[in-house]
This record gives structure tokens, sequence and C-alpha cells, in this order.
């Protein structure tokens, strides 16, 4: 005869999901949210690099990518919470739509950005901070709302 597991299982599923709530959720995914734009943005900073001979290493660097992303991103699911929290649905839209107008409005002003004086090393750093501010807007205001609804996220990350 079989002994019944099934009070250990229920147990154990009360016991992984028990500790999240919205907040931490919110928080959690906006981390996580943040480790993948980190390494996205690493990535396409190596290849760039490497494919550009571009050597101003002083703003955008390695160092300034792991902690600057990643507590950006903390802070934006942060933010996230705040909009879901008092908004449900349409706060999530709206939270969309603002990091969407945050991602557009700092392209624009970084297209302004004089770097330099040599005005191939200044078009080369608009095209790879353009293209950071890319991978952040694009992780936060579409990676976040994704992952904090999924439930295969949830369970197997969270």
């Amino acid at each position: 005869m079989k002994p019944d597991t099934s009070f250990f299982i229920n147990k154990h599923k009360v016991m992984n999901s028990s500790y999240l709530t919205t907040f931490s959720k919110a928080l959690l995914t906006g981390v996580f949210a943040g480790i993948s734009a980190t390494f996205i943005c690493i990535i396409y900073n190596v290849i760039f690099r490497d494919e550009t001979s571009y050597q101003l290493f002083t703003f955008i660097n390695v160092s300034s990518l792991i902690f600057g992303v990643n507590i950006a991103f903390m802070l934006i699911g942060v933010i996230y919470y705040w909009f879901i929290k008092y908004g449900k649905r349409t706060g999530e839209w709206l939270y969309i739509g603002v990091l969407a107008l945050i991602t557009i409005l700092g392209i624009l002003k970084t297209s302004g950005i004089q770097r330099t004086d040599d005005l191939a090393a200044n078009i080369q750093f608009h095209h790879l901070f353009i293209a950071m501010i890319l991978i952040w807007g694009i992780s936060a205001s579409i990676g976040i709302p994704v992952m904090f609804h999924s439930k295969k996220f949830e369970e197997h990350v969270l």
C-alpha cells in the first residue's frame, strides 16, 4: 500500500507561495528583469566595442552596467508595484505608457549628447547608449508586466 503524501505536497505548495505578496513579486520580477537586461547589455557592449573599436570606457562599462542597471530595475519593480496597486489593469497600462515615454525621451535626449570632439566617437557613443536605453526600456515596460503575470515564471523562478 502506498502512503498518502498529498498532505506534504499541498503543504509544500502553500509554503512555497506564502512568502509572495504583490510587492515582493513585483520587486523580485524587477530584479530578475534587471539581471536579464544587464546580461543583454554586457553582451551587446562587448560585441559593439569589438566591431567598432569604440574605446571610451568612462561612462558605459561593465561596472556601471552591473550596478546601475540592477539598482534601477529594483526601483522600477517598486514603481511597477505602485502602478498596479492603485490601478490594477489601468495602472499597468499607464505604467507601460509611462516607461515607453521615458524610453523615447531618453533616446531623444541621448542623441543630443556631445561626448567628445571626435565626430565618429560621438556617433558610436550614441549608437551604443541608444541601444542600451532600448534594452532597458523594453525590459522594463514589457518584460516586467509579462513576467509578473506568468505562472511559469512565478513557479520556476520566484
